[in-house]
């Protein structure tokens, strides 16, 4: 599963697209702990990330939605930087 961001001691990762794997999401791990977020919105819809590092989360996700879709939809992934 490519690594597209790590920040704050967040891994955030998207898997290869599989039917299983709808609808577009993105895979975050801190530490012990997971969450997976939609590209939509950046909401958690499932995990037990807690709510500073969902935020952080979620902000990456609204910041950097129009590329992590069109990695989503194209399969191709690259690494997006930190944001401030």
């Amino acid at each position: 599963m490519p690594i597209i961001s790590r920040f704050r001691g967040i891994i955030l990762r998207m898997y290869m697209r599989q039917k299983e794997h709808n609808p577009p999401h993105i895979h975050a791990q801190y530490g012990e702990t997971v969450g997976l977020f939609s590209l939509e919105n950046g909401e958690m819809f499932e995990g037990d990330l807690d709510k500073k590092m969902k935020s952080f989360v979620t902000n990456f996700i609204l910041y950097y939605r129009e590329q992590l879709i069109e990695m989503w939809e194209k399969q191709e992934f690259t690494t997006l930087q930190p944001i401030e």
